[in-house]
């Protein structure tokens, strides 16, 4: 299917859409059916992601010029802006007081802000830590509330980490030759986007029933230290929040789920999220390698452990430019990147308008098992 349509037929929509409107009307999208849903569907089947939006917030945040955006480092910072500046041109509300960024106090373990960072717990501990040790690191987050009297008490998050590396002066990436820079492209800028367009979506409206929570996390690279912040310090009670999908690595096709266009989803067979979306028609599948154990790899098992519905989508096939400086935005393949984003676009109305997921018998992890 064209990713946009031809001259013809886009050169018959003005005539089209002024018709409508002169008979009273205006042109709507169709609407999915969620199972088990009470009440209209607002899940599109055709979500407007388009690939060249795509393209562009990929390639601003796997750039050079954003460093690796390493945790703490001048490169996170500018990654975090550009994010912050996103969701305000999307029109989505901050979810703090005094906007989209939550900052969390870090130590690094070399003077000059070189090393690995550590999460300290709170901010007066870094009086006991050298003043060229200190460190501050972002997450960024958005909130659109429900408009569902009964449901917009109810908390969806949708998340991705924007951290990467850095370069190979910091300690975490291997220079490849003269490249110095890990530009973790499909880890996990590939994921960020996917979450940028699933706001672009639902700011275009209509409103969620659900209230959703959109967040970007740092740290996830060097021990999940932006969602260790936020579940201390949650833009909303943690007991409203009744599911999480997180995006990570969408950049390259998995022949193993099916190739181009295709994904699959950790932890499919503990909760009841995998057959929600499945049922609706969502090609996804269970994660083909759970010897990898990718359930418990990023920042959804931290919810998880509190016991939330919570799993990654995904599409990673073990591409040996995992954590080199050859994860670059060229090797992406943007087609089936944009595809697995209407896909996620539409698993992301349904968790905001069905019903909520729940864990299976067994399912949910043992919060003392780590």
């Amino acid at each position: 299917m064209p990713l946009r349509p031809s001259s013809a037929h886009a050169a018959a929509l003005p005539l089209l859409a002024l018709a409508l409107a002169a008979a009273g009307c205006t042109p709507r999208r169709p609407t999915l059916m969620i199972p088990g849903a009470t009440g209209p569907s607002t899940a599109f089947l055709d979500p407007h992601v388009e690939l060249e939006d795509v393209l562009e917030e990929e390639r601003i945040l796997s750039a050079d010029s954003m460093q690796g955006r390493m945790t703490g480092t001048p490169g996170m910072h500018r990654a975090a802006r550009y994010l912050e500046e996103r969701f305000r041109h999307f029109d989505i509300d901050p979810a703090f007081a005094d906007g989209y960024q939550q900052q969390l106090p870090l130590a690094w373990s070399n003077a000059g802000g070189r090393g690995q960072p550590r999460l300290l717990e709170g901010w007066p501990d870094t009086t006991a830590v050298p003043a060229d040790r200190r460190g501050r690191g972002v997450n960024v987050v958005a909130v659109i509330h429900g408009s569902d009297p009964e449901l917009r008490s109810q908390v969806v998050l949708f998340d991705a980490h924007y951290d990467h590396l850095g370069t190979s002066g910091m300690g975490l990436c291997r220079a490849a030759g003269a490249d110095t820079v890990c530009n973790g492209a499909d880890d996990d800028a590939s994921g960020v986007v996917a979450v940028l367009e699933i706001a672009r979506d639902f700011a275009r409206g209509p409103k969620p029933r659900r209230t959703v929570v959109f967040l970007f996390t740092t740290g996830e690279e060097v021990g999940l230290l932006g969602t260790r912040w936020y579940l201390a310090h949650p833009a909303l009670p943690l007991d409203s929040m009744v599911a999480n999908l997180e995006v990570e690595m969408i950049g390259r096709p998995d022949s193993l789920a099916g190739g181009r266009g295709k994904a699959w989803l950790t932890g499919y067979d503990r909760s009841t999220m995998g057959d929600m979306l499945s049922a609706a028609g969502i090609e996804i599948v269970a994660d083909p390698r759970p010897a990898q154990h990718f359930f418990e790899r990023s920042d959804n098992i931290a919810f998880a452990m509190r016991g939330i519905p919570a799993h990654t989508l995904s599409s990673f096939n073990l591409h040996t430019d995992y954590h080199t400086p050859r994860d670059e935005a060229a090797r992406i393949d943007y087609e089936h990147m944009t595809q697995v984003i209407r896909a996620a676009v539409r698993a992301a109305r349904i968790l905001a308008d069905g019903p909520a997921p729940v864990w299976k018998p067994g399912g949910r992890p043992d919060p003392n098992s780590r």
